[in-house]
């Protein structure tokens, strides 16, 4: 492990293996892609464009699947 997912990237778990393969997804809403949690059912909001698009490149390295349908569940 490098120092990058050490604890100085916030957004390293992101790109990492989870318990939960379907845990994280990329949306693609109109006009964007943002990180979904499916967890708590709620977007993962990272403000940055620059950093969003490094995120989103490594997840899809990764493999974490993409949709253009809501990903979660419905709301009550």
């Amino acid at each position: 492990m490098n120092a990058r997912t050490e604890g100085t990237d916030p957004y390293a778990d992101l790109a990492e293996p989870s318990p939960d393969p379907l845990r994280w997804v990329i949306w693609n809403t109109t006009p964007e892609a943002m990180v979904f949690d499916r967890d708590v059912n709620c977007p993962w909001l990272i403000d940055d464009e620059a950093t969003l698009r490094e995120v989103l490149g490594r997840m899809r390295a990764a493999g974490v699947p993409e949709s253009d349908g809501y990903p979660g569940r419905r709301c009550s």
